[in-house]
């Protein structure tokens, strides 16, 4: 008897432990802004190892640069008006460019939205606006938070 109550513990250890993993990696599941620089404002290793895979980031739509545009900026938190537009706006310091597969629909500034894509680093600036990322989702999608 004094065996089968050590082998429930053991399993109930086990199955605790291997859950806490499943857990910890759901949690590592969306990337968050602030993991992609180090404090030296470079890339983190975690965004250089994460480039050209697939990660999930969530976020909010700023206000496109203009009609038609090719692709969107995600910030942390909502921004009524476009970040670039206006000299008063606050600069944001934590925004990914994502381009989408596809054209895309504008989401209200203060709906959450979660981007699916490929995590590209280095130098990129759009032809059309001229706008110049450092860091983006490519063939991206997303749905909302």
């Amino acid at each position: 008897m004094t065996s089968f109550t050590r082998r429930r513990v053991v399993i109930g250890l086990a199955a605790g432990f291997v859950a806490g993993l499943a857990h910890n990696a759901n949690a590592k599941d969306i990337l968050k802004l602030r993991e992609l620089y180090d404090a030296n404002q470079d890339f983190s290793a975690l965004a250089k190892e994460l480039q050209g895979t697939s990660v999930k980031v969530e976020g909010f739509m700023a206000p496109p640069l203009k009609a038609d545009i090719e692709f969107f900026v995600l910030t942390k938190k909502p921004m009524s008006v476009c970040p670039f537009c206006e000299t008063e706006a606050e600069w944001p310091d934590d925004i990914l460019a994502v381009y989408t597969r596809r054209g895309f629909d504008v989401v209200p500034f203060n709906r959450g939205i979660e981007v699916t894509g490929e995590l590209a680093l280095g130098p990129k600036r759009d032809p059309e606006t001229g706008f110049l990322s450092m860091v983006r989702i490519e063939n991206a999608r997303f749905s909302y938070g």
